[in-house]
């Protein structure tokens, strides 16, 4: 912008020995009907910041400093479109190997079955009851993984998306998100979270 290029300033490249993940504050729940899927307008309220050595630990902070309590077992849903189905199976499988069941809609449970995991299968909200709404009222789901494709398909899980935020339960919308969630997860059931000062983290 000053007409001086970034080459010329002579800058030392830094060389972190952390990570650092920004998180958006999202505060849905205080507008009643607000459908929590990210679009163009600016609701964030402010951001967080979680800094650690790795990144499953940086990101579990920003989540909790975001107010959003990841879960260390339990079962989770999953139902992703389909140019997503290939990707899903490398969270889904971490997820069961830390003890955590997978449930999902009919098209996402084939593909998690031919890879040779167990899945128990719920219906959409336009199939019927017993679906996967009163699955979360019933407090039978502890994380979600929705992936949409279609002005359709993202009206028809908009209710999955309001139910799981009503009931704070951890909801991930891209596939970077549920493998950010898995790792953060991850990083949770092995250890403590450490709290440093900021000026600890040198460049």
């Amino acid at each position: 912008m000053a007409g001086e290029t970034l080459a010329s300033m002579k800058l030392k490249r830094p060389n972190p020995k952390h990570i650092s993940v920004k998180e958006a504050v999202l505060p849905f729940a205080r507008f009643p009907g607000v459908d929590t899927i990210l679009g163009p307008e600016m609701r964030s309220t402010g951001e967080v910041m979680g800094l650690d050595e790795n990144f499953g630990r940086a990101f579990a902070k920003s989540q909790i400093g975001a107010g959003t309590k990841l879960p260390t077992g339990g079962a989770v849903f999953i139902s992703v479109k389909d140019g997503d189905k290939d990707l899903i199976e490398a969270p889904a499988r971490e997820l069961l190997a830390m003890g955590f069941s997978l449930v999902a809609t009919r098209g996402t449970a084939r593909v998690l079955e031919a890879k040779g995991l167990p899945v128990a299968v719920i219906n959409k909200v336009l199939e019927g009851r017993p679906h996967v709404v009163d699955a979360l009222k019933n407090g039978e789901i502890n994380l979600v993984f929705n992936t949409t494709d279609g002005a359709q398909a993202l009206v028809d899980s908009s209710s999955i998306r309001r139910a799981a935020l009503t009931l704070k339960v951890p909801y991930y919308t891209t596939m970077a998100g549920a493998a950010a969630a898995t790792q953060a997860i991850q990083a949770l059931r092995t250890g403590s979270l450490e709290v440093a000062p900021l000026q600890s983290y040198s460049l």
